[in-house]
């Protein structure tokens, strides 16, 4: 069953999330982020969690194979949640850990860093079976 409220499932909660596209982000990243077609309709920036250090796969491969299965290359763009009021993440429970969703929106002041990644014929979980890749962390 899921659950969409205010408390996270990960404890602690990750100091960072993370919005996938498959564009490159606008440069310089702009005060505030221009929406998705996806998070338009939703009403909310989806994002993911990155690598816990109990399991070698999370969120961010589920998220690609589940979005961007057909995509050869996308853009993660790594976010401070702290940043964040609480109350603006909503997590869904999800087998692993928790998917948060932003009821706002992210801009210069939040983006740590950004990062291309690319996948040859494997899937995205394949590609990131290998220990955490470097920019992430």
């Amino acid at each position: 069953m899921s659950a969409n409220n205010t408390t996270s499932p990960l404890s602690p909660l990750p100091e960072y999330v993370y919005k996938i596209t498959p564009d490159a982000p606008p440069d310089p990243i702009p005060e505030a982020y221009p929406f998705s077609d996806l998070d338009r309709q939703d009403g909310f920036v989806h994002l993911s969690t990155a690598w816990q250090c109990t399991a070698p796969i999370t969120l961010i491969p589920i998220t690609a194979d589940l979005f961007f299965k057909s995509t050869p290359a996308f853009y993660i763009i790594k976010l401070r949640r702290s940043n964040f009021a609480p109350e603006s993440i909503k997590w869904d429970e999800v087998p692993g850990g928790g998917c948060p969703h932003l009821y706002g929106n992210f801009g210069a002041k939040d983006v740590v860093g950004v990062k291309q990644f690319q996948r040859g014929d494997q899937s995205w979980k394949e590609e990131f079976i290998q220990p955490e890749p470097a920019g992430l962390h």
